[in-house]
């Protein structure tokens, strides 16, 4: 059924571009019985979901086959909600205006914890039952997938089916198992139960969670998890994630939608590789999109050129988890100059260790921008125990280079409350912004850029799963504040702008990040106390979170502040990422030695995931080394 939205409801909002669709590359098709209809869902406004890169793939990939049409949806902000309810609107697609309880799939992308609640609003507002086990054959099929879905549970009483990897790998074997399952007429169960068998989905309802018969230890009521085990017997131990193995095969959208609003990234974006070979401790995405797989510079350029004809963008972005950890970095960059002298290339994720004059000499080519550095902690000590390989000189070269190249802003990130932390390595945050300040006055006035900026951001550490840190305790709010409010205090200096995080919605992120299936009554609590848009400081409710946690009886000692065992089943363990439980541990203990490990092109550490990699860049094969 399509849906009418009067121009009433569209004047009366704060932007209507959000809601019309119609863009640039939209992709149309002819609506027939036979079309597979997919409903791609951002839980999170359009001007967030249109900069997601993994939208743009998929919705590219996906329509590629001439029976599936996957159309957009994104969570209307409040001031059209208001429209939607009053005016009994369902929430819809941006293609085609059609309900989403009409489509066959509706897949939520996974991207951060605090868009749980608005997950359960979009399938309210939908007209669908929140709860899968309320649903009928009338109902479409939910999925999920994600960076954050690698901890499925939370979500479990919510959603049919987990897909785990990387969306381009399974999703026609799903497609041909749906065409097979609707021409037989066959329940919704039934289905399932052969999505179960494909590699890489997880069906929450065909496993069972055990608990321990008494509380963990220093906790009131909560007992551990005892088993996650199949209730069937064709369902597998565990779940292994899936990933493309060549980049250069697999395709990627050089038409992309382009919006008729201003999205928070508006540019052009290039994936260059996926993977990262550096290991940071703290790092989930380092971990769980291992290997590491790069495209090669002919196959970017190729790229390159019909991205930038097809859009018209006039800045490109590389996409990567290290930017500069491509082996041909320079040259991309100064091809693409040479071809358009008139673009500006973007790294986002660039380390302060690989910089190098030449990489500054391209980069100023271009127009030139502020430049983020991740420092991640305040001293070298931290640095070791996060294993982030680089030190106080090599983070002052870098900008030294920057200065004398005429850059004049300069962002650094830092975590709060890491392991070990101690208030010695807090005031080395202020003690490091204060020396790139220093560095910056010692270029002679003639070389160096005018009005100098440096901005200090913090956010709190959250332990995450399939990291080394999955075992530790989460610093609680009080500490969290006590922390920040000791930094603020230690920043004096006007060209330092300091910028911290939330700490109670760090607090929640804790709770979901390693929460387990008893996390449902807490998210669907909170969204019916109103809950939603969580990650947007001006709609964060925090005292109705509050309430929830407290009528839910969610104990903080349990999910927040106490250390794991090492033997302690988590609620991701029936999952494989590649990456061995046993290697994680063992980069714990380093960390708490405060030893670091090489990265991947120095040598292998053995964690696992060769075994994913046939023929990925994996460079333990480099290093022969037996995983």
């Amino acid at each position: 059924m399509q849906v009418h939205i009067p121009d009433s409801v569209l004047l009366s909002v704060q932007k209507p571009a959000r809601y019309i669709g119609g863009e640039v590359n939209m992709v149309r098709k002819e609506i027939t019985d036979d079309l597979i209809r997919f409903c791609f869902c951002f839980p999170d406004v359009y001007d967030i979901g249109m900069s997601h890169l993994g939208l743009q793939v998929l919705y590219h990939d996906y329509n590629r086959y001439d029976d599936v049409y996957m159309e957009r949806c994104f969570a209307p902000w409040p001031d059209m909600e208001e429209q939607m309810i009053q005016h009994q609107i369902p929430l819809y697609s941006l293609e085609t205006f059609t309900r989403i309880r009409d489509f066959d799939f509706l897949g939520f992308t996974l991207q951060y914890e605090m868009s749980f609640t608005n997950i359960l609003n979009m399938l309210h507002l939908g007209d669908i039952p929140i709860f899968a086990k309320d649903r009928t054959d009338d109902d479409p099929l939910v999925c999920a997938g994600g960076s954050t879905g690698y901890n499925p549970e939370p979500l479990a009483a919510f959603i049919d089916f987990f897909y785990m990897g990387e969306g381009e790998v399974a999703f026609g074997s799903i497609f041909e198992a749906y065409r097979k399952h609707r021409a037989q007429g066959l329940p919704r169960r039934a289905f399932l139960e052969e999505l179960a068998k494909i590699p890489g989905i997880y069906v929450p309802a065909f496993y069972t969670v055990t608990y321990e018969d008494h509380p963990a230890e220093g906790c009131d009521h909560t007992p551990r998890i005892a088993s996650i085990r199949p209730n069937r017997p064709d369902v597998p131990e565990k779940v292994v994630k899936l990933i493309c193995e060549e980049m250069d095969k697999v395709p990627y959208p050089t038409s992309p939608i382009i919006p008729y609003l201003q999205t928070v990234q508006d540019r052009a974006v290039l994936e260059i590789f996926r993977g990262c070979i550096r290991g940071c401790r703290f790092c989930q995405a380092g971990m769980v999109y291992r290997p590491v797989r790069q495209r090669s510079k002919a196959n970017l350029l190729t790229l390159a050129d019909e991205l930038l004809k097809n859009t018209g963008y006039d800045e490109l972005s590389f996409s990567s988890l290290s930017s500069n950890d491509y082996p041909q970095i320079f040259e991309l960059i100064q091809e693409i100059h040479e071809r358009y002298p008139h673009i500006n290339v973007s790294l986002p994720s660039l380390r302060v260790d690989a910089f190098s004059l030449d990489l500054m000499e391209r980069l100023a080519e271009g127009k030139k921008s502020g430049l983020t550095f991740a420092a991640e902690g305040g001293s070298q000590r931290l640095r070791d125990v996060i294993n982030k390989n680089i030190t106080e000189e090599e983070i002052l070269n870098g900008v030294h280079l920057a200065f004398q190249g005429g850059w004049n802003r300069v962002k650094l990130y830092f975590m709060l409350g890491l392991p070990t932390e101690t208030e010695e390595d807090i005031e080395g945050i202020s003690r490091l912004a204060q020396a790139i300040v220093d560095e910056y006055f010692s270029i002679d006035k003639a070389i160096r850029a005018k009005d100098l900026k440096v901005t200090v951001s913090t956010s709190f550490f959250v332990p995450k799963p399939f990291t080394p840190f999955q075992w530790v305790a989460q610093t609680s709010y009080e500490e969290y504040m006590g922390k920040q409010q000791f930094l603020n205090g230690k920043i004096r200096n006007r060209k330092v702008q300091y910028n911290c995080h939330d700490a109670f919605l760090s607090t929640l992120e804790g709770y979901f990040a390693r929460g387990d299936r008893r996390m449902a009554d807490l998210i669907y609590t909170a969204w019916k106390k109103g809950c939603r848009f969580d990650s947007w400081s001006d709609m964060f409710l925090e005292d109705a979170w509050k309430e929830a946690i407290e009528e839910c009886g969610i104990e903080a000692a349990y999910y927040i502040t106490r250390e794991r065992a090492k033997d302690e089943v988590f609620p991701w363990d029936h999952i494989d990422v590649g990456v061995r439980k046993e290697f994680l541990y063992h980069e714990y203990e380093r960390a708490k030695q405060g030893v670091t490990s090489p990265n991947c092109r120095e040598q292998c550490s053995g964690c696992g995931i060769k075994k994913l990699a046939s023929h990925g860049i994996c460079y333990g094969e480099e290093a022969g080394r037996d995983q």
